[in-house]
């Protein structure tokens, strides 16, 4: 129960650190994170919010100001502790509104002891997507269509820095991307961070819409497991959303806090 509780910690506690091509700046009334290649609210946000009522206005004109000068959308990410409580109304007024691919998702854990059996899915390799530049671009692509709906292939507005996020994502040495793989043509995608011995943080599974029901999910659950447990991290901690969480549950996830999500302006 020890190691549970440490990684529930692990999940409570995470705070995004600096890494290449992520910008963090830390300050004593927020966390802000800045991805200029994946020009989208999400990667780019401010979370841990930690101020006055009497800062929230200047605390929105600050962190607007920020985000203008690099031309980029963001997001409001809200936790339990956050401060004033409050807060959602003040950012309502302010012009933010809820996520609407969902406004909140929940922490989950799975110790890394915990038994995921891999599906036996026909035809399915799972691959290292930063292999090559064309493995990575697969994984985007598939990401992007399970998540946006873009048809996979078709340009879109993330082509531009894929070159830097493949690079960047190369010299990132706790950084790992799978590409699930069926009968040669790409399936899905799934990352992985590894923050070891605290925990490692599980994001970005995806499945094509054409290869859903046959086990893909859970077969890159299972793999990045492995990779937890070789690395000597405690366990996986995910933030589940309303298509991810009743699957995760399914496999032994355990909700431990939520973060909720508000698109600016």
């Amino acid at each position: 129960m020890a190691a549970v509780s440490q990684l529930a910690e692990f999940a409570r506690s995470f705070r995004q650190p600096p890494a290449p091509g992520i910008e963090v700046i830390d300050t004593p009334r927020c966390l802000i994170q800045v991805m200029e290649d994946f020009p989208i609210p999400g990667p780019n946000n401010v979370s841990w919010i930690r101020c006055a009522p009497d800062e929230v206005d200047g605390l929105v004109r600050d962190t607007r100001a920020a985000f203008a000068a690099r031309k980029l959308h963001f997001a409001w990410i809200l936790d339990p502790d956050a401060e004033p409580p409050d807060l959602a109304e003040r950012l309502a007024a302010h012009g933010a509104r809820p996520d609407p691919h969902g406004e909140e998702a929940t922490a989950m854990i799975l110790p890394a002891e915990a038994v995921v059996d891999a599906p036996d899915v026909p035809g399915l390799e799972i691959g290292d997507g930063l292999e090559s530049f064309e493995a990575f671009r697969d994984a985007e692509w598939a990401a992007d269509e399970a998540f946006a709906g873009t048809e996979f292939g078709w340009p879109s507005f993330l082509d531009a820095g894929r070159r830097r996020r493949f690079a960047n994502s190369r010299a990132t040495p706790n950084k790992r991307l799978l590409l699930a793989i069926i009968d040669g043509e790409p399936a899905g995608s799934a990352s992985l961070t590894l923050y070891p011995p605290g925990g490692a943080i599980m994001n970005g599974g995806a499945v094509r819409p054409k290869f859903r029901g046959r086990g893909v999910y859970r077969a890159m659950v299972a793999a990045r497991l492995e990779m937890i447990r070789a690395a000597g991290a405690a366990g996986a901690v995910v933030w589940g959303g309303d298509m991810s969480r009743p699957i995760l549950e399914t496999l032994g996830f355990q909700p431990v806090g939520w973060r909720r999500f508000y698109l600016d302006g």
